[in-house]
């Protein structure tokens, strides 16, 4: 709404005018603003930008907006809309801290006739759009640390399984914070990975390939999602999935596939899960031994839908509890 004020001599002074702050996201291609950010833009009496180097600016000349390279103060800006005239501020990347608390400071004196201020986001980043950012930041420090510019897929192979582990534990302890940081460090490891990747001379790949492959596969193996096959249970669901991925590998077994430098447990659970899921008779070894037993009960409790190897780590973690009380020691 705009106001009018009185000068000192009490003759009517002009609308002061209004504001716009326009923002937008450098993980949006340049040029694509909302409809409402063009209206703006067009109808405003002067557009100005701070950055000569901003990125849209080539754009905004292109569609014939005249953008003024200036960085006006609060006051130099509240007297460039007297007489109730319309100025578009494109923002910078850090946003204008300076000028919104000079025009906070302005408008909290009470001393000055302000003009409408709006804040308008002329593009919006989609959900994913901070993984750009993410992929940035794993190039610069590919290209200039000395550690990490190094770095090769087989030397990296161990920070993948710590930190597996490392989020295994934060499930298991429910601990949503420590979820979220060991989540970054998994993620991390596939986008270092996709970067290294991408220096190959002979077979090369990108973090986008990456993406493009589990697209596609996800899209294919959810056929009841994405085509015209029904799954209301998921027994219907894992047997698409299985079904698909038998197709898509031509495996001979079913064992094929299965990592075998997997915790034996975890192995031992695999392989009963997949003969089970296959509908195959096929007993255990009569052998004897410690590992024969081990194998057993993690068939058996693949069976009963218990994982053995969290089961085991939750027995010992209640044993690691009971000898911290023997020992007097606490959490």
């Amino acid at each position: 709404m705009n106001a009018t004020s009185s000068s000192a001599d009490g003759s009517q002074g002009s609308a002061p005018g209004r504001i716009v702050l326009l923002t937008t996201s450098h993980r949006v291609a340049p040029g694509l603003l909302s409809w409402p950010a063009w209206q703006a833009l067009r109808a405003a009496d002067r557009v100005l930008c701070a950055d000569g180097a901003h990125p849209q600016l080539p754009y905004l000349r292109e569609a014939g907006i005249r953008v003024e390279e200036a960085a006006p103060t609060a006051e130099d800006l509240v007297a460039a809309c007297a007489g109730g005239r319309t100025v578009v501020v494109v923002a910078t990347g850090e946003g204008e801290p300076a000028l919104t608390d000079g025009l906070a400071r302005l408008a909290g004196s009470g001393r000055v006739s302000m003009p409408e201020l709006e804040l308008l986001p002329a593009s919006y980043d989609l959900p994913g759009a901070r993984l750009l950012d993410l992929v940035q930041v794993m190039d610069r420090i590919r290209a200039e640390c000395p550690w990490s510019s190094r770095q090769t897929h087989k030397g990296l192979a161990k920070y993948g399984i710590e930190e597996a582990y490392e989020l295994v534990e934060a499930i298991e302890d429910g601990d949503r914070d420590e979820l979220r940081e060991e989540l970054g460090d998994v993620l991390l490891q596939v986008v270092f990975h996709a970067r290294i990747a991408a220096e190959d001379e002979e077979s090369p790949f990108s973090i986008d390939d990456v993406a493009a492959t589990i697209v596609t596969k996800l899209i294919h193996r959810h056929p009841h999602v994405f085509g015209d096959a029904t799954a209301t249970t998921p027994e219907e669901v894992k047997e698409h999935w299985l079904r698909t991925k038998a197709v898509e590998k031509r495996r001979e077994s079913v064992t094929d596939g299965i990592p075998l430098h997997q915790p034996g447990l975890a192995l031992a659970a695999k392989l009963s899960s997949r003969v089970r899921s296959a509908d195959l008779d096929v007993p255990l070894p009569p052998a004897e031994g410690i590992g024969h037993e081990l194998l057993a009960l993690a068939a058996r409790a693949e069976s009963e839908g218990v994982d053995p190897e969290a089961a085991l780590r939750a027995a010992a973690r209640a044993y690691r509890d009971a000898i911290r009380a023997a020992e007097g020691v606490g959490d």
